[in-house]
């Protein structure tokens, strides 16, 4: 699936997971462990220095700082929902300028769960845009977009999923936007233990 004509091969192999402290660990670290999986580079950057706690209490080292990595070349960025995650992202100026910035140039755009409220606030989800969401954030992206009631939505460039439980959907549908069909189906045989 192509998602853009300004994505060359070598940043569609480079994605940004911006971390910020209170994020979905299943829905952070499922996604980048399948990218990985993928032979994707995947940066995750945390929006302040030190170990990052997830909402379970769960404690993640970020690869980067989010500052150290703002002025390098992604092909997509991913956001994790999680409370209070998905709230510190989207008080965070760095993490709107950059998602508003890729979706202007057609680099992939994604969140999951409660993070498309984040995608509200960079202006990049507005009308004419289609989008899933976690249920309780609904009736914030039915003001502004079109809902769709599916486990995983794609509009062009734009990727949204509604929660922990479709992390798995969403990561292998990143995999074939940005790697391919066929290492979409490769690897999803693999971890789901299909013959």
């Amino acid at each position: 699936m192509d998602i853009g004509h300004n994505i060359t091969s070598e940043e569609k192999m480079r994605v940004l997971v911006p971390l910020a402290q209170g994020f979905e660990e299943i829905e952070a670290l499922t996604v980048v462990d399948i990218l990985r999986r993928a032979d994707i580079e995947v940066v995750m950057a945390g929006l302040s220095p030190g170990p990052i706690s997830g909402s379970h209490n769960i404690k993640v080292l970020p690869d980067a700082l989010l500052d150290d990595v703002l002025h390098s070349e992604f092909g997509a960025i991913i956001l994790p929902g999680g409370a209070p995650g998905f709230i510190n992202l989207g008080k965070d100026e760095r993490v709107l300028k950059i998602a508003r910035e890729m979706d202007k140039s057609g680099k992939c755009v994604a969140a999951i769960c409660a993070a498309p409220s984040v995608l509200i606030k960079a202006g990049v989800l507005k009308e004419g845009r289609k989008a899933t969401v976690n249920p309780a954030g609904r009736e914030e992206v039915a003001t502004c977009a079109c809902y769709v009631d599916d486990r995983v939505v794609v509009d062009k460039n734009l990727v949204t999923s509604k929660s922990p439980g479709t992390a798995m959907e969403f990561a292998l549908k990143l995999v074939e936007i940005l790697a391919g069909e066929e290492k979409a189906k490769k690897l999803g045989r693999m971890v789901i233990a299909r013959v």
